[in-house]
């Protein structure tokens, strides 16, 4: 019974296949068909409709522009914009001058380049080292200043507290310290007699570990590095006037000798970085220099004679007075220095003034222009005191174009009314 149920069943199910069959291929329209039938058509027309084949075109067409006109534009380009590789060569002689080729200097000076620098000046808030400071904002500079106060003053910078190009960390350089910069003053280091002398130790680790440490940063950040040295250098010269080829007369064991050798010792350094490590180096020897913001009493001939006028004392000279000095307004100093750290010479250079004085000269321009009343005294020399010192700046004129502006005689009215000021204010606060 179940199989003949299950056979009329399939037999059911058979004829109404059949009959399906016969259903759709007697009528001419069926949905799916259609569908599949027009998906080609429907699909370019979507494309035509919102308008993808369009886009699809532009931007086939810019893609190949492109890969077309590139090529073009490198060739184009400059040749010389490969930046300087450190120990690739790029030293060439010249007599006995190292020049750095212009080609293979990764910089533009900062006279031509319209890029605002970020320079660091060690001893920032020295002497010499403010007015380097105020020059290089005025330019349009930011300034970082490094100073650990020994002998610097925040007095000389307190000007500049609130500009935003300026920045003041109290830091001893013989530590060392991590700075993104383009160009590093390193001026850091105690200058006058009176200063070294007190801390001897001090000074020839500020020579020796503080230029390390300035150079290893050089090096690291790949920072043009300026050495300010001294005449020093060149002792109690047999040679006169002093050119950059004279190697010195120094005492190696004096009590001047850890200023003296501690900056020969520091070109040493800076040449080796700049020959072995393919640093950017510039060497700057820099004569008696004057001017407002010295120290009061830090013992250098001119400062000591400007004081003791203006105090009413006798201006001390030391043996017979007959010892020669050229003296350089520090303006002049500093535009040579920013000559020397722009252009494409390492040095040394003498950085001074060639006017030659004797010390009773000196003191005969501090009497005229103080008190004509001052008096001398004189005392005995001090040991390895130069007889002789003035600079021969024959390399600095040609390869640099400087040569100093200002003489002494118009100079000292100048430092005379700051030192005046303050003289005034420091009796005014001991009065207090």
């Amino acid at each position: 019974m179940k199989q003949l149920h299950k056979q009329s069943s399939m037999s059911h199910h058979h004829r109404r296949d059949e009959e399906m069959q016969g259903s759709h291929a007697s009528q001419p329209y069926s949905p799916k068909s259609q569908k599949h039938n027009r998906s080609l058509p429907r699909s370019i027309n979507y494309l035509l409709r919102e308008q993808r084949l369009i886009f699809i075109l532009v931007g086939i067409l810019i893609g190949s522009t492109f890969f077309i006109i590139q090529p073009t534009l490198s060739r184009l380009g400059p040749q010389d914009s490969k930046p300087f590789i450190p120990g690739s060569g790029g030293v060439v002689h010249r007599s006995d001058e190292l020049v750095v080729p212009r080609a293979r200097v990764g910089r533009v000076p900062v006279g031509v380049s319209s890029r605002r620098l970020r320079i660091v000046v060690t001893g920032g808030a020295g002497f010499v080292g403010s007015h380097l400071v105020d020059r290089l904002i005025e330019r349009g500079n930011d300034v970082i200043v490094i100073d650990n106060f020994f002998t610097g003053r925040k007095e000389n910078l307190v000007h500049l507290f609130g500009d935003h190009r300026f920045e003041l960390i109290r830091h001893d350089v013989v530590e060392p310290i991590l700075l993104e910069v383009d160009q590093i003053y390193h001026l850091a280091c105690p200058a006058s007699p009176v200063h070294y002398k007190y801390n001897p130790v001090k000074t020839i680790k500020t020579n020796v570990m503080g230029t390390l440490n300035m150079l290893g940063l050089a090096k690291r950040i790949g920072a043009r590095f300026l050495l300010t040295s001294t005449s020093e250098v060149y002792g109690d010269p047999l040679e006169h006037p002093q050119k950059e080829t004279y190697w010195g007369n120094v005492n190696p064991i004096g009590e001047r000798s850890c200023y003296d050798e501690g900056k020969r010792t520091a070109e040493t350094l800076a040449m080796d970085y700049h020959r072995g490590a393919g640093v950017e180096v510039r060497i700057a020897r820099i004569f008696n220099t004057y001017g407002p913001r010295m120290c009061l009493d830090d013992g250098r001939v001119v400062s000591n004679f400007v004081a003791q006028a203006i105090r009413k004392q006798p201006m001390t000279v030391y043996g017979d007075g007959k010892q020669t000095r050229s003296f350089q307004y520090v303006s002049d100093l500093v535009n040579g220095l920013m000559a020397l750290m722009d252009g494409e010479h390492v040095g040394p250079f003498n950085l001074g003034n060639p006017g030659e004085f004797t010390m009773l000269e000196l003191a005969e321009v501090v009497k005229q222009t103080i008190d004509p009343s001052a008096t001398i005294e004189f005392k005995p020399n001090t040991a390895d005191d130069p007889h002789m010192r003035k600079p021969d700046i024959s390399k600095a004129k040609e390869l640099l174009n400087w040569e100093p502006k200002i003489s002494l005689r118009d100079g000292l009215p100048r430092m005379v009314s700051d030192f005046r000021n303050r003289i005034l204010n420091e009796d005014e606060t001991k009065g207090m």
